[in-house]
């Protein structure tokens, strides 16, 4: 079977860093968050807001989920 050395890289990457935290997701988020921060790059948050138009409808939702003309 063929495998991909480039997959296999970042798979072993990923398991020696989960394994440097003991496999704690609570501290591993915790980390990537930190680094997030000194990055000092612009995060950007893609989460939609309640109430914002969809792109292919133009019509808004709401949380309830019922659609409004706009």
């Amino acid at each position: 079977m063929w495998t991909d050395d480039i997959v296999e890289e970042i798979h072993r990457i990923r398991e020696e860093y989960a394994k440097s935290f003991d496999y704690d997701l609570d501290v591993i988020f915790a980390d990537l968050r930190k680094k997030e921060a000194e990055s000092g790059r612009e995060v950007v948050n893609l989460s939609r807001k309640p109430g914002s138009t969809t792109r292919w409808s133009g019509r808004a939702r709401s949380l309830g989920g019922d659609a409004k003309d706009t």
